[in-house]
């Protein structure tokens, strides 16, 4: 039955998405199809609604139109100039400085606005040109910017993590947020190292440094943005808030940067911000909902049992069946968007992780992180294609530079997985 399910779920996912059925339909559609195997139609739509309704029926999804909102704003409210500027003071001393300041300058605004491609778009956009003009190859100051842009995915606040906490059966997300912290810091630095390899040996040059007095300057224009990342992990880290009492602070704060600190934008903007978080939130929620009856279409025809003992099948070795795992996320992220992917696969995946003795939280951590690098990969990833043409470099120059950040990564994603404790450290010390 298993079999005759996967096999069903595929072809009619597969023609729907092939013939442009949006996602969500495809995905109920197929859920459907499978379930009907066993039970007639109109028990199958009734159980498929109830769970979908279910799906959507929890406070935790609250933080998910508060954090798109406050991402709408901080993206359209001006503060990538600042950002760069800050990001100068912390790496501005370093070989390859320019391309530093572009790395930090992607993990602060990624963190801050939630989305890879605002970085990339934002600080690329300011970055690159400044790199061209001194000398660094157009290449590298692509692939610079490309790589480090999905950091901002991992550090919070986060909605791929919350969407994994829900369909994982709620995870901690506040634990999910202090392990991606890490996670994405342990990117960022790894790119900041090979940045600075590459740097050296090819003799460019190092940013002159700046007084005292501007320093300060600089510090306090960016200290109003970078609080934002300290109300957040802070409160959640000490209790103080959990994540949809903290999203809901991020909103605020966010409109108060905008509308009155900076004053980058007018309060007549703010019906379009409202706008695009319900576009945005709809699209969600509407792929959570066709996930629920996903994962009750998969549950009820056995297909994730199968799939665990297909793959245990193969080998018990937590290694070796990890290194399966990976390997599928991997190729999964080149072809299908994170959000979908997190809702199908996390259903089939995570109770083989768990049999092997991975904890949901650290299992949810190298899922974002193995979608994340899909972002940046050919033939479909968003964040490949937006960064090259922000640096206005084709795409074949841009992947051709990136390979040994590619390389890098697969070998921080390795280390990620096999080494617990660098991810866990932080969630385990605050008893999450």
């Amino acid at each position: 039955m298993a079999g005759q399910a996967s096999l069903i779920l595929a072809l009619v996912f597969g023609v729907l998405t092939l013939i442009g059925i949006p996602l969500a339909l495809s995905i109920t559609a197929a859920a459907l199809a499978a379930v009907m195997l066993i039970v007639p139609l109109d028990m199958a739509l009734f159980t498929a609604a109830q769970k979908m309704l279910a799906s959507l029926d929890s406070f935790s999804l609250l933080a998910v139109p508060f954090f798109i909102l406050s991402g709408v704003i901080m993206n359209s409210g001006g503060i990538a100039v600042r950002l760069v500027d800050f990001a100068k003071l912390i790496a501005g001393r370093v070989p390859g400085s320019l391309a530093q300041t572009n790395i930090a300058g992607n993990m602060l605004f990624g963190s801050i606005s939630g989305s890879a491609i605002a970085a990339s778009t934002s600080i690329g956009g300011v970055m690159v040109p400044m790199q061209k003009r001194e000398g660094y190859d157009p290449g590298f100051a692509a692939a610079v910017n490309i790589a480090s842009a999905p950091t901002g995915m991992l550090i919070p606040p986060s909605t791929a993590f919350i969407i994994y906490s829900l369909v994982a059966g709620g995870a901690s997300i506040a634990a999910l947020f202090l392990g991606g912290a890490v996670a994405g810091m342990i990117w960022g630095l790894g790119m900041m190292v090979l940045t600075a390899f590459v740097a050296r040996r090819r003799g460019w040059p190092v940013a002159g440094g700046v007084s005292g007095a501007e320093a300060l300057r600089i510090i306090g224009r960016a200290i109003p943005s970078l609080m934002l990342i300290v109300f957040i992990i802070g409160g959640i880290m000490l209790g103080i808030v959990t994540a949809v009492e903290a999203s809901g602070i991020a909103v605020i704060y966010t409109m108060l940067l905008a509308f009155v600190i900076h004053r980058t934008m007018p309060l007549e903007a703010l019906p379009r911000f409202l706008m695009e978080t319900v576009h945005m939130t709809g699209t969600i929620m509407l792929l959570l909902a066709a996930s629920a009856a996903l994962s009750f279409a998969m549950a009820f025809t056995g297909i994730p049992a199968a799939v665990t003992s297909l793959i245990l099948a193969i080998s018990e070795n937590p290694i070796i069946v990890m290194l399966i795992i990976n390997i599928v996320l991997l190729v999964v992220g080149c072809f299908m968007d994170m959000g979908p992917a997190i809702l199908i696969f996390t259903p089939i995946l995570l109770p083989i992780a768990q049999k092997v003795g991975y904890d949901p939280v650290h299992f949810g951590i190298i899922l974002v992180f193995n979608l994340a690098i899909g972002t940046i990969t050919p033939p479909v990833g968003t964040g490949l294609f937006v960064g090259a043409g922000v640096a206005r470099v084709r795409v074949e120059t841009a992947v051709k530079a990136l390979g040994p950040f590619y390389l890098l990564l697969f070998a921080t994603l390795l280390i990620v997985t096999y080494f617990p404790a660098l991810t866990m450290w932080l969630p385990r010390y605050f008893g999450l």
